[in-house]
């Protein structure tokens, strides 16, 4: 089967047998993408030469119309919810907009690859728009602009994410960080309050509207209080099920694993890019030794950082791939 199949049958948890699907976010840092086109002339390379299974897209307009925010921050210095109501938000119909996702798309569908499109989150969406100290005051203080500010960009986002699936995704992925190293953000009650009903709205419309297409979901740290959520909402992935910050793997076994498929497994938080060759290979040979076989694609937890070496890269996607795929 071809890398769409084997992710389509990864993350629905049809695929106990055959290879782990690979991928890596490898591109997002200018470091690490200088040293990889020193390397292998490109990130466009290094893809094709690991043959990853998984492209992420991204672009798309923004539903922020920075001209207007900035006046007001300038006036004000700061933004309130009330003065964001009143700016409508960029329309989502730009078609042009997605010039650049369209040819990312073709890039990676040439090669046969799963591809999953960077949609807006709800409160990481906001942080661009009031900074996330404010937001988070903002969340306090003035809960009713807020459940409507949110209500608001769930409708646009629901909106981009059609658009890209008529141009080319096979998956609407979004970002939305809740987790803190150790905690959640904000209280579950707040996330349930505030947070629950837009991300339900926006996955329900996204799977009614196309068949049910997969949606998954990216939050970076603790969110145990909220992962039983994670599948009443809807997703049918997570990223990256962050074992340095209190999510641990047997507890995905036990009580996820036929939920939900995960993506995650080589840390850049503790693992990858601290030079020390001998963790890497021993974390990689763990992590597979547990999630071989589920409902799991091999990926980075996050960016790869600037301090990692392409020489590190290379030897943790050589084993990688060798574990991966025989």
């Amino acid at each position: 089967m071809d890398s769409r199949e084997l992710v389509k049958k990864t993350i629905k948890g049809e695929n106990t047998a055959g290879p782990t699907p690979v991928y890596g976010w490898v591109g997002g840092n200018p470091g690490i993408a200088g040293a990889i086109a020193d390397s292998f002339g490109s990130v466009a390379a290094f893809e094709d030469h690991y043959a990853f299974d998984m492209a992420h897209i991204f672009g798309g307009p923004s539903p922020f119309d920075g001209e207007k925010i900035g006046k007001i921050v300038a006036s004000e210095g700061e933004l309130l919810p009330e003065a964001l109501l009143d700016i409508p938000l960029m329309p989502a119909s730009d078609m042009a907009s997605y010039a650049g996702a369209k040819a990312g798309f073709d890039h990676h569908k040439l090669r046969g690859r799963f591809c999953y499109v960077q949609t807006p989150g709800i409160f990481e969406c906001l942080n661009g728009a009031f900074g996330i100290e404010n937001h988070l005051c903002w969340l306090a203080m003035y809960p009713g602009e807020m459940k409507e500010l949110y209500r608001r960009q769930a409708e646009w986002n629901i909106e981009f994410a059609l658009n890209m699936v008529e141009i080319g995704a096979d998956m609407v992925h979004i970002s939305d960080d809740w987790g803190s190293q150790n905690n959640m953000m904000f209280s579950f009650d707040m996330w349930q309050k505030l947070m629950y009903p837009p991300h339900k709205r926006i996955v329900s419309a996204i799977k009614e509207k196309t068949g049910g297409m997969p949606v998954s979901l990216h939050s970076d740290g603790d969110v145990n209080a909220v992962t039983d959520y994670i599948a009443d909402i809807g997703y049918d992935l997570f990223h990256p099920w962050q074992e340095s910050a209190n999510m641990s793997y047997e507890t995905y076994l036990q009580k996820y694993s036929d939920k939900f498929a995960i993506m995650g497994g080589l840390c850049i938080q503790t693992t990858l890019g601290f030079g020390n060759f001998a963790r890497l290979e021993g974390e990689l040979r763990r992590v597979f030794g547990l999630l071989s076989g589920k409902r799991w694609c091999l990926c980075t937890t996050h960016f790869v950082q600037d301090h990692c070496t392409a020489e590190e890269l290379v030897f943790a996607y050589d084993l990688a791939v060798k574990l991966a795929r025989g």
